[in-house]
């Protein structure tokens, strides 16, 4: 899709938007491809990925750092494994203290590490080494968390990592071309204030929905 102001709501739900994204990737399917989801609501579009590419779905856990006057905006970000990513322009032109971010990185990463232990429910993290493997978020506004899951994932050498989204800010997805082999977002924007905004039905995402979906997954036969 083409770049745009895109102020309405790009997809029905995450579902949809995941659906669209599996038929992008279609030249993986059956290749032993990783699908990871950042949770919460990424893991619904991962879910709709792996199962157009018959692919395993996994998670990999990343937290946003918010600013102290607007906790929505992302500053950074930090993944379970303690990948941390900052924003440091963004972080001067609103002078947050140090002090700020040291609290948030370790509040956000021991929940990144909670949320990591009770998606994988005790089972071994999946192989990355030497396999494609497509992160997936729900839509990019900083691309603060995408870029935190990516460079954690590139840790465990992939042979190809592909950043895999439905909608994301145009500037965001340029930032990520040297995070990852690969960017594909089906529609950029100007700007991207609030992800839910570009669904028109942007209910939150429980835990039940996300390990529902990660059952499912697992029982289901490879391509």
């Amino acid at each position: 899709m083409a770049n745009g102001e895109g102020d309405g709501a790009a997809f029905r739900d995450r579902g949809q938007a995941g659906r669209l994204l599996g038929v992008a990737l279609n030249d993986h399917r059956g290749q032993g491809v990783l699908v990871l989801g950042i949770p919460r609501g990424g893991v619904v579009a991962a879910a709709e990925v792996a199962r157009a590419l018959g692919a395993e779905l996994g998670v990999v856990v990343a937290r946003k750092l918010g600013a102290p006057d607007q906790p929505t905006l992302a500053v950074g970000a930090v993944s379970a494994d303690g990948t941390l990513v900052l924003d440091e322009a963004r972080i001067r032109a609103r002078r947050i203290p140090w002090s700020h971010l040291a609290a948030a990185e370790r509040r956000e990463r021991a929940k990144a590490r909670r949320w990591q232990r009770r998606y994988r429910r005790g089972l071994p993290p999946p192989r990355m080494a030497r396999r494609t493997v497509i992160v997936v978020d729900d839509g990019l506004t900083t691309g603060a968390t995408m870029r935190a899951a990516l460079r954690s994932v590139r840790q465990h050498r992939p042979a190809r990592l592909i950043a895999a989204v439905p909608v994301g800010s145009a500037a965001a997805c340029a930032e990520l071309a040297d995070e990852a082999d690969e960017v594909l977002c089906l529609e950029k924007r100007a700007n991207v204030v609030a992800v839910g905004a570009c669904y028109a039905d942007p209910t939150p995402v429980d835990d039940a929905e996300i390990v529902r979906l990660l059952d499912e997954a697992a029982h289901r036969p490879a391509a």
